[in-house]
């Protein structure tokens, strides 16, 4: 089932230049779908003239008591910069919740490897959370150029131990996120989300160790409903809509995708 909604804005936190939180309340305080860790939702962006189509952005966090919605947002363009200048009391218009999330209604794995890269690190924390909460023993490895991009870090120490990696060296290990020691030791699932070039390494180290991984695409995503086919991506089962049958996929059935 999906909604369209608005919500108003109850918190908003800046993290340095490139980033922002909006934590977000149902306006009419019905209560919040259910959603799960790695669907995204589809944000109107109004009072930007330049801006028509809505932007897909991933649903950072879940409270269900407190019946808020966190949205963790990279400022890349003229919507998204819209977006950061909202304040406190205004509302935003959401599609949700959207695509098909992370497996994390797990059974038997009792550890879990979490790879997030820049603004792909938004989706794990509620991850993160849910896993925590079902026994799974979490490691969240979170990669970036600078220490600057990899916001929000310390929110993910309450679900495990969390690692970090920068290609600069300015904080953590000094190098890419496979090159990290935590990625080297065995897990029962690794999951990634970030950049292509990051999560097609992660996916090949975990196919040719045999460990059971799920990536999150970060395709360009218009209508988020699989209606207008720009974000097809090609699998081992022939092209699907990364909005409709991902973004998350097994790459049991992703060969195609991560060997090149």
């Amino acid at each position: 089932m999906k909604e369209i909604s608005d919500f108003t804005i109850i918190e908003r936190r800046q993290h340095g230049p490139h980033y922002f939180t909006l934590v977000l309340r149902h306006s009419h305080l019905t209560p919040l779908l259910p959603t799960m860790p790695g669907q995204f939702v589809e944000v109107r962006v109004d009072g930007q003239p330049g801006v028509m189509l809505r932007r897909p952005i991933s649903v950072h966090d879940v409270d269900p008591e407190a019946g808020t919605l966190s949205l963790l947002v990279q400022v890349v363009g003229q919507g998204t910069r819209r977006l950061s200048q909202l304040a406190v009391g205004e509302k935003i218009n959401l599609v949700y919740p959207l695509g098909h999330g992370f497996t994390s209604d797990l059974r038997s794995p009792t550890s879990a490897l979490l790879v997030g890269g820049g603004a792909g690190i938004a989706p794990l924390l509620y991850l993160a959370k849910v896993l925590k909460a079902r026994g799974v023993r979490c490691t969240i490895l979170l990669g970036g150029r600078t220490a600057e991009l990899i916001p929000v870090r310390d929110e993910f120490r309450p679900y495990g131990e969390v690692c970090i990696a920068t290609d600069d060296g300015s904080l953590g290990h000094k190098g890419l996120v496979v090159s990290h020691p935590a990625f080297a030791e065995q897990y029962d699932i690794i999951y990634t989300c970030g950049p292509t070039p990051m999560m097609k390494a992660v996916a090949r180290s975990a196919a040719e160790r045999g460990i059971r991984c799920e990536v999150s695409l970060e395709n360009m995503m218009a209508c988020g409903v699989g209606a207008c086919l720009c974000c097809v991506t090609d699998t081992d089962q022939g092209h699907r809509c990364v909005c409709k049958d991902g973004p998350v996929f097994d790459i049991t059935n992703m060969k195609k995708w991560y060997a090149n």
